[in-house]
């Protein structure tokens, strides 16, 4: 099993080209494995730069805190 940690802010593109923000949280059960819960957010931005300052204002959120995949 993997101990490395998911980024917890992902930016995909949808179908339409816009794109969308996902809010991850990793947890540990008592044997080590890991329980992750992500949440899709409601907006869509047209860069993926706008969705970074969404995700600094809202979550703040770090460099080097964000997925693509």
């Amino acid at each position: 099993m993997s101990r490395t940690t998911l980024k917890p802010f992902l930016i995909n593109k949808d179908d339409e080209g816009n794109f969308r923000l996902t809010v991850r949280d990793t947890r540990y059960n008592s044997q080590g494995y890991p329980i992750v819960t992500a949440k899709l957010q409601d907006e869509s931005f047209k860069t993926a730069a706008a969705a970074k300052a969404f995700a600094r204002t809202n979550f703040q959120a770090k460099d080097g805190e964000y997925a693509t995949k």
